[in-house]
């Protein structure tokens, strides 16, 4: 970590900014940090994230030869194009291929139970490891890379989006494989790029990767989408957030269509939207006709 930052919250619950920073870093910058954030992406930080906000945008200070953090946020306010580093340095981006295996099980039996998927989108793609295990579960189904499948994987973080298409990993990411995977979807580095694996460019083709801040008020998506996968995205909002972004998640789905959760989210809370299908899968709730 860049500085010496408590990540407390004092007696009063005011979190503990403290002291022996390399820049001014006041309770007040901290709480314009999570308004701002909040207001451009719809993300809350916890109060406890202070130090967290300090190490990730010291760089950017340190970057833009800013005095302090007070310097920084009225440069934010006058500069638009900071906001893409702002947002790019405060998202947290957990991923690895196959997380949540069971979740790429149900999508293989679902595109064997349901002829006609069209569409998926990974709404949350960060660096590239989630879409392209989609991708590998749908190739793996057809036994092609030319299938009638599209994949949209969409993330706010532009930096993440450039690393997802290149989809350049380190080695280590093949014990998430079975042989068979890094046979067909792995290119192993050689000389400066050993040590390293990258994607093959067929499996990278069947992904379509979009820069999409799911709190816009528009998305650049088809009018259907077969399977969406939202997985541990919505823990960063607040519960009318999540409802918001749920229902009009749900508009995009057929009445068969599937909504993959992350194992940190429950969404009982919205029974007039999704029904549960078994772990953190859940379908949309049938439409009335108004006939």
């Amino acid at each position: 970590m860049n500085g010496k930052v408590s990540d407390g919250i004092d007696g009063n619950g005011t979190p503990a900014c403290a002291v022996a920073t390399e820049f001014a870093y006041s309770p007040d910058d901290f709480n314009s940090v999570r308004q701002t954030l909040y207001r451009i992406a719809g993300i809350r930080l916890a109060d406890t994230k202070d130090a967290m906000v300090y190490s990730r945008l010291v760089r950017r200070l340190r970057t833009l030869k800013q005095r302090s953090f007070t310097d920084y946020l009225d440069y934010l306010k006058r500069t638009p194009r900071e906001q893409q580093h702002f947002i790019n340095a405060l998202t947290t981006n957990l991923t690895s291929f196959f997380r949540e295996p069971h979740h790429f099980a149900i999508l293989s039996e679902y595109l064997a139970a349901t002829p006609g998927v069209k569409t998926i989108w990974c709404a949350a793609s960060s660096s590239g490891e989630e879409p392209y295990s989609i991708a590998m579960t749908v190739a793996e189904h057809f036994g092609s890379f030319k299938t009638p499948v599209k994949i949209i994987a969409s993330d706010i973080d532009s930096n993440m989006l450039d690393k997802a298409r290149q989809g350049v990993y380190p080695a280590q990411v093949s014990q998430h494989l079975s042989v068979q995977q890094c046979k067909h979807f792995l290119h192993r580095g050689r000389d400066n790029n050993k040590g390293r694996v990258r994607i093959v460019p067929e499996l990278r083709a069947m992904v379509d990767f979009r820069q999409i801040n799911l709190t816009a008020p528009q998305w650049p998506l088809p009018k259907q989408v077969d399977i969406i996968f939202c997985r541990n995205v919505m823990i960063y909002f607040d519960k009318q957030t999540q409802l918001r972004l749920l229902e009009k998640m749900v508009t995009l789905l057929p009445e068969r269509g599937l909504y993959i959760a992350g194992h940190s989210e429950n969404f009982s809370m919205a029974p007039h939207l999704v029904q549960p299908l078994g772990h953190t899968t859940y379908q949309p709730v049938k439409r009335k006709s108004n006939g």
